[in-house]
């Protein structure tokens, strides 16, 4: 009841604010905001649902940790769906690492040699975010003068024009498609760098200490650009691309879903965007992408692991392949309506989605088993799968920590509430 809420609520002020206010553009506004905190309000409901209504054995490892064992006080509920520090660009955290951090004890946990296991180490001062907040700002101020000087100098528009369509030739209109799309990043890293430095200024984000004793601020990082830039799957470009929201998207939908986990998954991510019809096809689109890029990468690439050589030429290849179909898939995104995102897609003569189908009838597929290794997302830019393994994603959990900060007051909640 509280997602759909939350999504219906959403989606009303998403249609007020396009089909009202300003059709076809981008603006700084109160659905904004509203996207987040139903982030937040969606994922708080999951994750009291785990601790306070589901047994322990029903849960993945990942539900186990970020479960909820007692009821929020209201403060605590409004202080963590509305701090100042994500409400208007997020990134989303959970509950038990907001609470972990507004307790204090989030400063007191150290990574333990390569198996990413924590301990909780008390006597150590509290970490200085300053050298974080002064990089990522570094970052942003990069990625701002990026957008100011070359987003309008090579508009994704110029795509479909009728005479680059008329005169230029298919590799300059290849190159042509993944400058625009990449010229078009430096927004997104600039708004998402941001909303990170602004929560580890104000102490939010510390994921403990590495083995080297180095204090690491990525608790709840949204992005890695040199990962992203260097992709060379499909997975590697999403698994690194808006990552908060897409642990929402497994957490609330893929790990939930009976049936079909990747398109529902993909078309929650689109109602989240809001209701531009170029949102719809480039998730549609990004279903096809990433079911046929998977199945790609299962049947074929053990073949080019040796020699090195031919690894080399293995990632130069789908390096390639990767950027020019992530920047194929998204250009609606950017476009926003039906109209040109069409003349764009039949221009190209909507090969990509032909040779993707074509991969999906002809090869073998592989299923993945949720919960256990490989989870999907999809939230494009940025629909992603997931790996439990990957240590990278940010693992947005001190759930280790709040296990071993406070075992007995949780399991006595629990055990009240099932008594109860």
């Amino acid at each position: 009841y509280c997602f759909v809420f939350a999504l219906g609520y959403l989606t009303v002020c998403q249609i007020t604010r396009v089909y009202i206010f300003d059709y076809g553009q981008y603006s700084a506004d109160f659905s904004g905001p509203m996207m987040i905190i139903t982030q937040k309000i969606t994922s708080l409901a999951h994750e009291i649902h785990d601790g306070m209504f589901r047994k322990d054995e029903e849960l993945t490892p990942s539900q186990r940790g970020l479960a909820v064992r007692r009821m929020p006080s209201l403060l605590e509920y409004l202080s963590y769906t509305c701090n100042f520090m994500g409400i208007l660009a997020g990134p989303l955290c959970s509950y038990k690492d907001y609470i972990t951090f507004i307790e204090g004890r989030s400063y007191h946990v150290t990574q333990l040699g390569g198996n990413s296991k924590e301990e909780v180490q008390y006597g150590r001062p509290e970490p200085s975010p300053n050298a974080a907040v002064v990089q990522k700002l570094l970052v942003c101020a990069f990625s701002l003068l990026l957008h100011l000087t070359i987003a309008k100098s090579l508009p994704v528009e110029y795509n479909i024009d009728e005479h680059f369509r008329a005169t230029a030739s298919w590799p300059t209109r290849v190159l042509y498609l993944y400058i625009s799309l990449l010229a078009a990043r430096p927004k997104y890293y600039f708004a998402w760098t941001l909303a990170d430095a602004i929560n580890n200024a104000a102490g939010f984000g510390f994921r403990g200490y590495d083995q080297n004793g180095a204090a690491r601020w990525d608790l709840i990082s949204n992005l890695r650009i040199q990962q992203i830039e260097m992709s060379t799957s499909f997975k590697m470009f999403l698994d690194n691309w808006n990552i908060q929201t897409a642990l929402w998207l497994k957490r609330v939908c893929y790990e939930r879903a009976s049936l079909s986990p990747t398109i529902q998954t993909f078309i929650l991510s689109a109602i989240w965007h809001g209701v531009y019809p170029g949102y719809y096809l480039t998730f549609l689109t990004g279903v096809v992408m990433t079911l046929a890029a998977r199945t790609m990468r299962n049947n074929f690439r053990h073949y080019f692991m040796e020699p090195p050589q031919l690894k080399l030429l293995y990632d130069v290849i789908t390096w390639i392949v990767t950027q020019v179909a992530i920047s194929y898939t998204v250009v609606p995104f950017v476009l926003l309506s039906v109209k040109p995102s069409f003349m764009f897609y039949s221009s190209w003569y909507y090969c990509l989605h032909i040779v993707g189908i074509l991969v999906l009838l002809l090869l073998p597929v592989k299923k993945t088993q949720r919960g256990r290794n490989t989870h999907e997302n999809a939230q494009l830019p940025h629909p992603k799968k997931f790996d439990e393994r990957d240590n990278s994603l940010g693992q947005n959990s001190f759930s280790t920590t709040n296990n071993v900060c406070n075992r007995n007051q949780e399991r006595a909640s629990r055990h009240s509430s099932l008594r109860q």
